[in-house]
């Protein structure tokens, strides 16, 4: 610990927390006198919504979907549209 209580993170621990210079931490003392250390990410407000959790819901499904093969691709924006709409 250094003057002003100051410490430095391990880069293991660090690179856990996924934090680097400049982000900050979140530190939470249990009930039981544990100490949790928490890095935490700024989100600019006008990105905001791709983080809520209905959005990142639709991602994760996104994404399982891509990774199974569940694709169509189109010969241009209006086909895709077209397919969109025979869909409702």
């Amino acid at each position: 610990m250094r003057r002003k209580n100051q410490v430095t993170l391990p880069r293991e621990v660090a690179e856990a927390l996924h934090i680097g210079e400049g982000d900050e931490v979140e530190f939470s003392i249990e009930d039981d006198g544990r100490v949790v250390l928490r890095g935490l990410t700024t989100v600019p407000a006008d990105q905001a919504w791709f983080w809520s959790s209905s959005w990142q819901a639709g991602e994760r499904e996104a994404s399982e979907q891509i990774a199974a093969g569940r694709t169509e691709e189109f010969e241009d924006a209006e086909a895709m549209f077209d397919a969109l709409e025979e869909e409702r």
